[in-house]
């Protein structure tokens, strides 16, 4: 029992829901897939990254282009500085300026060619752009991205307002920065010192390319994740729907056979479903319909209960009546006669009506050990012999090789079942009759033969006889000595060891009844 309890508790560990018991499934399948998604959706932050790396390309790249250029002009004379400049603009597609070793602007690309960017103001701009930079700023938020300075240009151009190119002029390598736009576009600036003559270069550019790189790939990105989503949404509330739907079903028609209405309760059995949903509706159903059976089983026996045991009492309580009026000793003896033969029978009849109710729920409880029916059946008859058999009976058993005749099953049941059959044999023999007794293996079954020498079962009552109260007794027995239980309970015994029972004539004999058990061989 402990073990069993151990056991139980266990598996109630592994089946046990933790920190979803309270959701449903169709939540629990969506919030499955919906996590997958957002693993998906994790392509955001990549997309940062990949962002950053555009960023640090570029500024290396400007770096270098500021480099390149500075040695240029480093190298040109003062009258081709202008002129260099303007052809150096064009082919980077940088503003360059040249601030003198005081730090005045000398030189301005803008001055002597067209602008290479343009700082766009975002008011200006149509709803569209708006919704991108919104869109912008919140996945910046999200993936926490670096927030650069804005970028202004300043009132009064010199080289102590742009702190790269005083670190340049400073530190004698090249320095960039990186600011943004007012539309929010990354603007990246290289400062490069020109050591011959004493001059500071500064170029800028306005990487909007960047951004439509970039704004891009998160629109594929977009637009593949919301065909995802869409797609593991339906297919999760399609899964929800092959599976919640009928488990809600189940649940229903359960809920309803628990509530006492199995008759009226239809467990859907689901034929089409091939899968577990399947199995488990067919299983309920089948269940529901072996309930409703047993429930019409237990009533109909209550019902035949009380009307076996209303004609006992009734013939009880006339003879108990009459008693008390009668005088003469000689009917007052058979009044009591009476009165013992209806008590007797009450007692049998609760006997065998206790056995035959608690008979399945024991059955389902043994445990099944292997059983020789022929050294059984061969102690049976010896005490039966012992004790005498009416009418001089006489039993006669005809005995099989040790070992062939093993079935699994509980002892005391089948020896109730010899008994029963048994008993019936004899009761229906005439005086001095031979009742024969056979076990003898037929391939997988062992089969068990009780033959008497009555006048037979009639065809159309050969099922009935298995019935629980119907009893059809010979002529000439007295009334009540059978309870009509005997063959009921040895079909129940039968059934509960997988074995089959039944009833024919005799074919070695002109009359007499032939009752059949077959049960399956032990295994070894």
């Amino acid at each position: 029992m402990a073990w069993g309890i151990a056991l139980r508790r266990s598996e109630e560990r592994e089946l046990a829901l933790m920190w979803s018991a309270r959701w449903s499934l169709t939540t629990r399948i969506l919030a499955v897939n919906i996590f997958a998604l957002a693993m998906l959706a994790g392509g955001f932050f990549y997309l940062d990254s990949y962002r950053s790396q555009l960023i640090d390309a570029r500024l290396d790249e400007v770096a270098v282009q500021a480099r390149l250029i500075a040695e240029a002009l480093d190298a040109a004379q003062p009258d081709r500085q202008h002129v260099l400049l303007e052809q150096l603009e064009q082919a980077s597609d940088l503003r360059l300026r040249v601030y003198d070793a005081g730090g005045a602007r000398v030189l301005d690309s803008w001055l002597v060619g067209p602008p290479t960017y343009v700082l766009r103001d975002p008011d200006e701009e149509a709803w569209q752009r708006k919704a991108a930079r919104a869109l912008d700023r919140a996945i910046d938020i999200v993936v926490g991205a670096d927030r650069p300075e804005r970028f202004n240009e300043p009132a009064r151009d010199t080289l102590s307002a742009w702190p790269e190119a005083l670190a340049a002029k400073k530190e004698g390598i090249p320095e960039t920065r990186l600011r943004r736009a007012p539309d929010r576009t990354p603007v990246i600036s290289a400062a490069v010192a020109m050591p011959d003559t004493g001059m500071t270069l500064l170029a800028t550019t306005n990487a909007r390319d960047i951004v439509r790189i970039v704004r891009a790939e998160r629109l594929r990105l977009g637009i593949v994740l919301a065909m995802v989503i869409t797609l593991s949404v339906l297919l999760s509330l399609f899964l929800a729907r092959t599976i919640v739907r009928p488990l809600r079903r189940l649940a229903r028609a359960a809920h309803r056979v628990r509530l006492g209405r199995a008759r009226e309760v239809q467990v859907p059995r689901l034929p089409s479903r091939r899968d577990e949903i399947g199995l488990l509706a067919r299983a309920l159903s089948d269940m529901s319909l072996a309930l409703r059976q047993r429930i019409d089983a237990t009533e109909a026996f209550a019902a035949d209960v009380t009307h076996e045991l209303k004609n006992p009492l009734a013939s009880l309580r006339s003879a108990v009546e009459t008693l008390e009026k009668v005088k003469d000793p000689a009917l007052q003896d058979q009044l009591l006669d009476v009165v013992r033969d209806d008590v007797h029978r009450l007692d049998r009849l609760i006997t065998d009506i206790a056995d035959a109710s608690r008979l399945d729920a024991e059955l389902s409880r043994a445990r099944f050990e292997t059983i020789d029916l022929g050294q059984m059946i061969e102690g049976l008859i010896a005490q039966r012999e012992k004790r005498g058999i009416d009418a001089d009976v006489r039993l006669a058993f005809a005995r099989p090789h040790a070992g062939t005749a093993v079935v699994l099953g509980d002892g005391s049941r089948l020896t109730r079942l010899i008994e029963n059959l048994v008993d019936n044999a004899i009761s229906f023999s005439p005086p001095g009759g031979l009742v024969k007794i056979a076990a003898t293996r037929d391939g997988d079954e062992v089969v068990l033969r009780v033959d008497d020498e009555g006048p037979g079962v009639a065809p159309d009552v050969r099922e009935a006889i298995f019935k629980r109260f119907h009893s059809i007794r010979p002529e000439g027995e007295a009334f009540g000595q059978h309870s009509g239980l005997g063959l009921a309970i040895a079909k129940a015994i039968v059934e509960a060891h997988n074995g089959t029972i039944m009833v024919e004539d005799r074919d070695d004999a002109p009359t007499g009844a032939r009752f059949i058990i077959r049960l399956p061989v032990a295994e070894r």
